[in-house]
């Protein structure tokens, strides 16, 4: 097999194609041919070893991935050789086959496009788990999205949608806004050029918004949550942005607003039955027509350390794929 390895914690760049022995599963384990793998912002900080997971080296990164099964370990009973699926597996799906555990595997329906199962369990699942398990968004609340035209942003757009909310989808350039009105967004605001806050109270009647949907943190953080409702749900899930952001903690007293933070993979770890229903719930939409998922561009296995790059630096809008 090949694979895309890490021999060293650095930049994207010093990645490099290897042949390695093609895995054998173990007990409760599958082997994937993997057809498409979904690029995550989280997958290019593990290679700097600036994530909160630093795997040991040497490893390849991907953390999740669609294709057929090859092989099934011991005591492996739903899945088959043959069978079409999708799995998150953290790392190793940067390669031309993929070991992954049973229960972390999903079978998917036959009329579902690999490339776009590849995007789902990660970024829409992150936004699944948000605005349902976190957010506890309702049909009739207001969701503003951050970053609206990034991976788990248009997710949010698009599910805040299903769920019924009014979407308010905030991004950097009328390009991406455009995108993000595409997919549902009922308002847009650019935040580069327009006081965020503002534009929110514009927007809403001065009400503020029930839930934020925050992936790039950095300056915008403040901003964003000074526009929360009374009550409201601040979700924390990533920063993407570059900066941590420090938010001061008389805001969300003053607004009895809450700042929840969201661990997608902690919690596929936890509840892979909630999580199994959430991607089942997803591949329905998506089978539907309720989701679209934006793939706006492929890269090859050698390509793929660009595929970070442009991901790092933001020139990427919905989600793109390695396929090896």
């Amino acid at each position: 097999m090949r694979a895309l390895t890490c021999t060293a914690f650095d930049e994207p760049e010093t990645l490099t194609v290897t042949e390695q022995p093609t895995p054998t599963p173990g007990p409760g384990e599958v082997l994937i041919r993997v057809q498409a793998a979904s690029v995550n912002y989280p997958d290019a900080l593990m290679v700097q070893g600036k994530y909160q997971v630093r795997p040991p080296l040497p490893f390849t990164p991907g953390a999740e991935a669609a294709g057929t099964v090859e092989a099934v370990g011991e005591g492996v009973t739903h899945l088959t050789v043959g069978q079409r699926v999708a799995a998150f597996t953290g790392t190793g799906a940067f390669a031309t086959h993929l070991i992954a555990p049973a229960a972390a595997t999903l079978p998917l329906p036959d009329d579902l496009d690999l490339n776009v199962a590849a995007t789902l369990p990660l970024a829409y699942g992150t936004a699944m788990h948000a605005l349902i398990d976190r957010g506890q968004l309702k049909a009739g609340e207001t969701l503003l999205v951050l970053g609206a035209a990034g991976g788990v942003g248009l997710a949010a757009v698009m599910i805040g949608k299903a769920l019924g909310a009014r979407v308010i989808a905030a991004a950097s350039t009328p390009e991406k806004l455009e995108l993000a009105r595409a997919h549902g967004a009922d308002e847009v605001i650019n935040y580069a050029d327009t006081d965020l806050k503002a534009a929110v109270g514009d927007l809403t009647g001065k009400k503020g918004v029930d839930v934020i949907l925050d992936p790039v943190g950095d300056r915008w953080a403040e901003s964003a949550f000074r526009a929360v409702a009374w009550g409201g749900r601040y979700l924390v899930i990533g920063f993407a942005g570059g900066e941590i952001p420090k938010l001061p903690l008389n805001l969300p007293l003053l607004k009895g607003a809450s700042i929840v933070g969201v661990f997608w993979g902690e919690y596929a770890r936890r509840d892979p039955r909630g999580n199994a229903r959430h991607l089942t719930q997803l591949a329905e939409w998506v089978r539907s027509g309720a989701l679209t998922p934006e793939i706006s561009r492929t890269y090859t296995l050698q390509e793929a350390p660009q595929a970070m790059r442009d991901l790092l630096e933001r020139r990427v809008t919905g989600k793109v794929i390695v396929t090896p």
